[in-house]
């Protein structure tokens, strides 16, 4: 939301007055706003008029402003009203303005007070013991965050912890494809989880990652992953390990480093289960002790194989040493001889199979040690979408139309991709297509019946280009006034069909205050005062009794003559 629209609408639903901008993110700006109504001081978010540009997107922010609103509690920011306005823009344009009105926090972005530098590992640990516990709280009433960050966390001047922004990111990412899409419209690839990166499905430990993500960024002033763009940044929460904090800020304690890395865990499985788990380990961390991991109970498949326990055996040492322990340690068997050739057949059969899973596991590639296959992002811009969107086909890629008006690029041509060429991905994964709709649609204003200066101002108040003037006859018109455009006033298409744009030239004909008199002698009267009359001519008529024929036998005035000009028709009477 720009600051100029801003400025063009001072007040959203007949009761919120509009005041000084307090911040501004990717996707909104926040002003300190007033509900004249109750008469108190609100926060007032204005997203992006493009936002609203999807009617999904405004039936699910409706529907999920809705679902937000209902929570309540100390560490939430809450939600009091949302909705969208509709504005004119400085172009004349009607633009739709999502906003949502907010409790107002008198306080500091979390982002701001990290920005200063690492925190003391005990106040970090209470600022996210709060932000679980806001989360402890939306994941029961069945929200999910999807966007925890620090610019969505504010501390409050007393030390409160309030998170807001529930359910807003969900009616945003809904209508987002594609990683670097959501990226520029909702969160940051830093505080992405590695299921989000992956374009897969999110549930409250995904909002747990995030969360790991901020404790880690709180102690060490910095977050555990940083690329070049948002797309390397979220293949490092895919395939690369975060160091411990304590590795950057010695004050970090080793409970704190484990607490950080299980929440940091690639698989939400090994992660912590709970945003209640999660602030219990956090607490205990921060006061000294060493959390407890709780182990998952294995099956009853898992139990024994030949008469070793998998789950305690982690590689063919321990296979091997379990399988040789003492004969008096073993449990007593029932048979009368024991099993020699199973025992050692077992052996055989686990010694192959881990030397050929070593084997395979050293003839693959990085790429197929991921899962993934990867390709190289090719160089399409310049070409037509079809060609473009061909040639990622034959790479196993999956190109996504996006439309973006443009000055420079011809109509249907591909301005860029995202991700850029020479990204390496896998295969599979959807790239952003932005392709030209060429410069921005207008229509021609009607400047008929105006002064040419008049009308040449107006055409380029309009994005147009004046290009020639020519002249012609007009009965009526004074000289120099617009008789027509080309292409004409009120037009959106030319004659053969196509589009008219920003930047293209119209022509103007305009009166030279003259009129063309035709040659009529020898034409019935009838006719020829018709035809000079339709011109605005002032006719007289003068009856001949010398010849007869009804036709007229001389007239004054012919030519290019003066607007309204005085002619004599003499006709054959006789």
């Amino acid at each position: 939301m720009s600051e100029g629209v801003a400025q063009g609408v001072r007040q959203l639903a007949g009761r919120y007055q509009i005041g000084e901008l307090l911040g501004h993110g990717g996707m909104a700006d926040v002003h300190l706003g007033m509900d004249s109504r109750l008469g108190r001081r609100v926060a007032i978010k204005l997203l992006k008029p493009t936002l609203a540009n999807d009617p999904a997107f405004r039936t699910r922010f409706r529907r999920e402003a809705h679902d937000a609103a209902k929570m309540a509690h100390p560490t939430i920011v809450r939600i009091f009203d949302a909705g969208e306005e509709s504005v004119i823009d400085p172009s004349g344009h009607e633009t739709l303005i999502p906003f949502i009105i907010m409790e107002y926090v008198d306080g500091r972005l979390l982002k701001d007070i990290v920005a200063e530098g690492p925190l003391a590992p005990e106040e970090a640990a209470r600022i996210v013991s709060q932000v679980l516990t806001a989360l402890e709280y939306s994941h029961r009433a069945g929200v999910v965050h999807r966007d925890i960050k620090p610019g969505n966390i504010m501390v409050t001047n007393s030390g409160q912890v309030k998170v807001m922004d529930f359910g807003i990111a969900r009616a945003v990412s809904d209508s987002a494809a594609t990683i670097a899409e959501s990226s520029a419209i909702v969160g940051t690839a830093q505080y992405f989880s590695p299921e989000q990166a992956r374009g897969e499905g999110v549930d409250a430990r995904s909002d747990l990652y995030s969360t790991g993500v901020v404790l880690f960024e709180l102690l060490t002033g910095q977050p555990p992953f940083s690329g070049e763009n948002p797309v390397a940044v979220a293949y490092k929460h895919v395939n690369s390990e975060p160091v411990p904090p304590s590795t950057t800020t010695a004050a970090v304690s080793p409970a704190l480093d484990a607490v950080v890395l299980r929440s940091l865990a690639k698989d939400r499985f090994d992660r912590y289960q709970s945003a209640a788990e999660f602030r219990t380990d956090v607490e205990s961390a921060a006061a000294g002790s060493v959390p407890e991991r709780k182990q998952l109970a294995s099956t009853d498949f898992n139990a024994t194989l030949f008469g070793v326990n998998p789950n305690a055996t982690a590689g063919s040492d321990a296979t091997f040493r379990q399988l040789a322990v003492d004969e008096n340690d073993r449990t007593p068997r029932t048979q009368n001889r024991p099993p020699v050739a199973w025992i050692w057949g077992g052996i055989a059969l686990m010694a192959v199979i881990i030397v050929s899973v070593v084997v395979w596991a050293f003839s693959l590639s990085p790429a197929q040690l991921s899962g993934t296959s990867a390709v190289d992002i090719p160089d399409v811009a310049a070409m037509t979408y079809d060609d473009g969107a061909a040639l990622l086909t034959e790479l196993e890629l999956v190109p996504k139309r996006v439309n973006q008006a443009s000055e420079t690029v011809d109509e249907g041509v591909i301005i860029r991709t995202d991700p850029g060429p020479g990204q390496t991905v896998s295969l599979g994964f959807e790239v952003q297509v932005i392709v030209s709709l060429g410069r921005t649609p207008v229509t021609v204003p009607n400047v008929a019946n105006m002064q040419e200066d008049a009308a040449i101002k107006l055409l380029e108040s309009a994005g147009l280009v004046y290009g020639s003037t020519s002249q012609t006859y007009s009965p009526n018109l004074k000289k120099g006034t617009v008789i027509s455009s080309d292409p004409r006033g009120d037009a959106e298409r030319t004659a053969d069909g196509a589009i008219i744009r920003e930047g293209e030239t119209v022509n103007l004909v305009v009166s030279n205050g003259l009129v063309q008199v035709p040659d009529v002698t020898g034409k019935d009267i009838g006719e020829a005062n018709s035809t000079l009359t339709a011109l605005q001519l002032s006719v007289k008529l003068s009856a001949d009794f010398g010849c007869s024929g009804n036709v007229v036998s001389y007239q004054s005035i012919v030519g290019d003559q003066a607007q309204k000009s005085e002619i004599t028709l003499q006709y054959c009477a006789g």
